[in-house]
């Protein structure tokens, strides 16, 4: 173990956070974290299987004396959303993820840290080797493909997961039980462009020095869209001075709020002036909106040396940027059941340049009107410009059972713990326990997890204390859920 992680405790899962780090793991990648599980099993002479899509299930028997106690499932995703800086040299397919401890948090250097969910992982292998460790019989289901399409999830097959009391282990606050998430999905939109040959100078506009973070958990810190703020300082630009579009782009991930967008543009040479400051004008406004917010925001105009072939007409420019400007984005509404908790939201997560310009755009809501009503203005309001709408990945949301047996276990565990009443909370995010409770009916469930920040950003940290609280507070639910009557 590297000294940075050295002498952290607990030393059983942080042995193997820092094993999981050094492996490539991005969504639809995880064949290598797959293998290490799988390596885990075998050293502790435990019982696997690999299935189709390459979700992993280890079984451990209970601990002696707990043998007819209900089998608990621990679940945690294998992969991580891979995201970095674009001033920062690493290659996600072969790089150790490069971790700084920073008093009480751990970070990684200009990437996503992969505690998102590796600490989820890292507890689950923990848990094997505990001699502390108290339980009944165990499933640890390690999942794929959670980032991305939840495809580890959907693709349990029938039978796979015996257990019906089930820990998810993939929240973000060690003082919070979670029972809810929202439910959501994807929107696809293809907006046709008319191209013409090139002709003016050509300035690259770039917005960039946002925070991001996760769609859904950091939507409610309203941090700038760098997709959607690009598209109002281009808009606001060409109400002056007529440009063309020759790309623009911005945004990776469904589930990260984009931090960085570019575009290039042809203008007549007698505008270039004109563009530049109409530019720092915006930029200067969005500079003041969101001073407290993103102070790293910055908005950069070069002349490109290379000149594009060919460029949007004039006419098609403005539809792409009336698009961009009038696309829902951000909060949409607060729920009126649950204080503090954002219902309904959306993300313009994507926008690409091909033959026709591609925008994805993430609904959520823990309202299934709601999610409809957001859903429906998103393409009607992308077929008012002429676009083609379709709908991508889609998962469901979890409904809260606050008279679980399985809850009153955690609760209990957690008041013992910390002579408090947990929060029960719903996250405005989708975990998999909406589709993994969908299909074994009669599931209890729970969410807990250490506290990690600005997931899905290069921001990630997690603060090193609620690591030993979250698996205090795991260890202390298993003996407590082994020692009840769950019936």
């Amino acid at each position: 173990m590297e000294p940075v992680l050295g002498g952290i405790e607990p030393g059983l899962l942080w042995k193997h956070f820092d094993e999981l780090r050094k492996i490539p793991r991005c969504s639809k990648h995880e064949e290598k974290a797959a293998r290490y599980v799988v390596g885990v099993a075998r050293r502790l002479g435990l019982e696997y299987e690999v299935d189709a899509v390459g979700n992993v299930m280890v079984r451990k028997p209970a601990t002696a004396g707990y043998e007819g106690s209900p089998t608990v499932v621990l679940q945690s995703h294998l992969d991580m959303v891979c995201e970095k800086n674009k001033d920062v040299d690493h290659d996600f397919e072969k790089d150790s993820i490069e971790v700084v401890r920073d008093g009480d948090y751990l970070h990684a250097r200009g990437t996503t840290l992969g505690a998102d969910n590796g600490m989820g992982v890292s507890a689950a292998l923990a848990v094997l080797e505990d001699l502390r460790a108290v339980h009944g019989p165990l499933e640890l289901l390690f999942t794929v493909d959670e980032e991305e399409g939840m495809t580890g999830a959907y693709g349990l097959g029938e039978g796979s997961v015996r257990g019906r009391q089930m820990i998810n282990l993939d929240s973000e606050d060690p003082h919070s039980i979670y029972v809810g998430c929202t439910g959501g999905e994807n929107m696809l939109i293809h907006l046709p462009v008319s191209w013409e040959r090139a002709s003016g100078t050509a300035l690259s506009a770039s917005l960039g020095g946002l925070k991001g973070g996760h769609s859904g958990v950091d939507i409610h810190l309203e941090r700038g869209n760098a997709v959607k703020l690009l598209g109002r300082v281009l808009w606001e630009a060409n109400e002056e001075v007529p440009l063309r579009l020759a790309a623009i782009g911005g945004g990776s991930k469904h589930n990260a709020i984009p931090r960085e967008a570019e575009a290039v543009v042809i203008v007549s040479e007698d505008d270039v002036e004109a563009l530049g400051s109409c530019i720092k004008k915006s930029e200067a406004v969005l500079r003041a909106e969101y001073k407290k917010i993103d102070p790293g925001l910055r908005v950069d105009v070069a002349v490109v040396s290379a000149p594009p072939d060919r460029v949007i007409t004039i006419e098609g420019s403005k539809r792409v940027l009336d698009l961009m400007r009038a696309l829902p984005n951000g909060i949409g509404r607060w729920s009126p059941e649950i204080e503090d908790l954002v219902e309904t939201s959306d993300n313009l997560s994507v926008m690409e340049t091909g033959d026709d310009i591609f925008f994805l755009v993430s609904v959520r809501s823990s309202s299934e009107s709601q999610l409809r009503s957001l859903a429906d203005e998103v393409r009607a309001v992308a077929r008012l410009a002429g676009a083609k709408v379709s709908t991508g990945d889609a998962y469901p949301g979890w409904q809260p059972d606050l008279d679980s047996k399985m809850l009153r276990a955690c609760r209990s565990a957690y008041e013992e713990l910390f002579d408090r009443q947990p929060a029960l909370k719903a996250i405005h995010a989708g975990l998999e326990t909406g589709i993994i409770g969908k299909k074994f009916s009669e599931m209890e469930m729970v969410s807990i997890g250490p506290r990690v920040e600005h997931p899905h950003s290069p921001d990630e940290r997690v603060k090193i204390s609620s690591v030993v609280e979250f698996y205090e507070l795991l260890l202390r639910s298993l003996a407590k859920i082994a020692k009840m009557d769950l019936g």
